[in-house]
Formats: C-alpha cells, sequence, structure tokens
C-alpha cells in the first residue's frame, strides 16, 4: 500500500480525501529531521508546510517518494532540483490562500491609510481627535505591483472596487493585462507608483528584492505593502527610507526576523531596526497570517488533494 507521511499538521480534508482513494496516511508532527530521514524510504508521498527543509540529503533517503506536498505557495524550503532529479513531483497551492493574501493586503492598506490603529486607541481612552486621525484614500492613486501570480493577481482583483489605477510588472509573465490592470516595465513602476506591492518567490534572485537601491529609484514618495516573505526586503533599507520620507508608510506581514517555521521570530530578531518599526505609527504589522484565513485553511489542503490525486488517481495497491 502506498503511505504519505504528513510532517506537519494540516486540515484533514487532504488525509481524508487520500484515505479514501486508498492511501495510508501517517501523522509524524513532531518528528526531528533525523527521525524524519529514517522514515522517508517507506513512503509514497510527504505533505510539508515549512519547518524542514527538503533538500538533496532528503531525497536520497526516499527512494520511493514520488510527490512531496507543500500547504500554501512558497517552495523556499524545498530544493526543486533536487527533487526533480530524483524524479518526485513538487506540488503547493497557492491556489487556496489568494483570495485571504488579497484581502488581508487591502486591509493593511485602509488601516494605514485610515489611521485605524490609533483612531482605535484614542476612542478607547475616551479621546476624540478627529483632524489628527484624517484619512487617506486609495481612489485616484496608482498602485504597482510587482510580480502577477495567484497573489499579485488577487490584490488587483480586490482593489478593483476602490477605482485607483492599478499597473503591473512580472519579469517572466506577459500578456496579462486587462481593463482593470495594465502591465507595465518596472520602470514606469518606479516613475508612477504610489503604493507598491511586491509578491514575489524567496529565491536567491529575490532575496533582499527591496533594498537601498530599490526605494532610491522611485520618483516620488511611495507606501510598501509586503506579503510575501521577510527576505524580500532588507530591512534596515525600508527604515531608512520610512526616516527619509521616501517610504511614508508600510504594511508588513511579514518580517526578515522570522523563523524558517514562519511560526515565530528569531530569539536574536530585536534589532534596532525591527524596534524602529515596532514604534512606528507609519509601519501596520501582522504575524505572517495573510494567506491564514478559516477559509484558506480548508481550501490550501483541498487543492493539495485534487492535485495529488489529478496525477496519481486511487491507490491500486
Amino acid at each position: 500500500m502506498k503511505k504519505v507521511l504528513f510532517i506537519e499538521s494540516v486540515h484533514d480534508v487532504l488525509q481524508h480525501r487520500l484515505e479514501e482513494a486508498g492511501y495510508i496516511c501517517e501523522q509524524h508532527y513532531g518528528a526531528s529531521r533525523a527521525e524524519i530521514l529514517k522514515m522517508l524510504p517507506d513512503f509514497f508521498g510527504v505533505v510539508v508546510r515549512s519547518r524542514i527543509t527538503a533538500d538533496e540529503e532528503f531525497f536520497s533517503h526516499a527512494p520511493q517518494l514520488k510527490f512531496i506536498a507543500r500547504s500554501g505557495s512558497g517552495l523556499e524550503n524545498i530544493d526543486q532540483h533536487a527533487a526533480k532529479s530524483h524524479g518526485v513531483l513538487v506540488v503547493n497551492s497557492p491556489e487556496g490562500n489568494r483570495d485571504a493574501v488579497g484581502e488581508h493586503a487591502v486591509g493593511m492598506l485602509l488601516m494605514l491609510f485610515n489611521n485605524l490603529k490609533q483612531a482605535d486607541m484614542d476612542v478607547r481612552s475616551g479621546k476624540w481627535p478627529r483632524e489628527e486621525n484624517r484619512g487617506i484614500e486609495i481612489s485616484g492613486k496608482t498602485i504597482g505591483i510587482i510580480g502577477y501570480g495567484m497573489m499579485g493577481s488577487a490584490f488587483a482583483e480586490k482593489l478593483r472596487g476602490f477605482r485607483a489605477n492599478i499597473i503591473a510588472y512580472d519579469k517572466y509573465k506577459t500578456g496579462f493585462g486587462h481593463e482593470s490592470v495594465r502591465e507595465v516595465s518596472l520602470e514606469e513602476i518606479y516613475h508612477k507608483a504610489d503604493i507598491v506591492s511586491i509578491h514575489l518567490p524567496l529565491n536567491d534572485e529575490t532575496h533582499y528584492y527591496v533594498d537601498q537601491k530599490f526605494f532610491e529609484k522611485f520618483k516620488k514618495p511611495i507606501y510598501f505593502i509586503n506579503t510575501s516573505r521577510g527576505k524580500n526586503l532588507d530591512t534596515s533599507a525600508l527604515v531608512k527610507a520610512l526616516q527619509q520620507g521616501k517610504v511614508l508608510g508600510a504594511c508588513l506581514d511579514v518580517i526578515e526576523y522570522e523563523k524558517m517555521s514562519l511560526e515565530g521570530l528569531e530569539t536574536n530578531s530585536q534589532t534596532e531596526d525591527l524596534r524602529y518599526l515596532i514604534g512606528s505609527n507609519q509601519v501596520v504589522l501582522s504575524p505572517h497570517v495573510a494567506g491564514w484565513t478559516h477559509e484558506s485553511y480548508f481550501k490550501l489542503s483541498n487543492v493539495l488533494a485534487e492535485k495529488i490525486l489529478h496525477v496519481f488517481g486511487k491507490n491500486q495497491d
């Protein structure tokens, strides 16, 4: 019988659907890497999130492995070249949380523009400062989206009712423009954007994609949004840009100092730059939950089930 190893917890719809199709599923959520490597020879498939790195060593211990399923969109913890060389299919599920990410990015922007965090605190403390909490409208602003995959396109969809000018750039995709989103060069985003949102994977090419040179290329001050990965952004460059007025405000669902598992900050994370972000009323923060809604929790696993069963079908052994 073909067995599937669940290294991390996901919605149980994935296990239920695989078991209905005849697969045997085993959960080993707390197993160490060494323990997992010993288990791998027995498994046909593996389900992961972010806790374990699937590298050459990992795949070399898994002679029967045919797929590794990552619940979510990011694949930075999976060596795709090693997987391919070992004949292992890599599947992920960005379709499952694209709506959640798009809505969260809009929510953070609205919170920043309307000063909702401070306004809420003011009213709760008995204050009523209306002028100090005067907001900014999205309508009429030019929003530049960098990376127009599942997440970037979802963010654009959620913005359509705001009557903003949406422009987008993707290094690896063309022909995606339509009546609501205009496909442009990166240079045009540098020249025209009021708001910039990045939607990028994390790899060697995009590590510190947003750095000091990035901010210096913009012709006017911008608002910046990152719901991708913390290390897409050089935090010190953002702090400097905020201090210099090149960035007027930032929405960060992800932080450079996150653990690889995405489940918290590194113990040595309390840098001066992070303390600046935490203390700034120009910054809205959340703990890497943009794609983590109640609905997306189900959809992420259901999408994986669809993809796995489409390729491998029922277990006929």
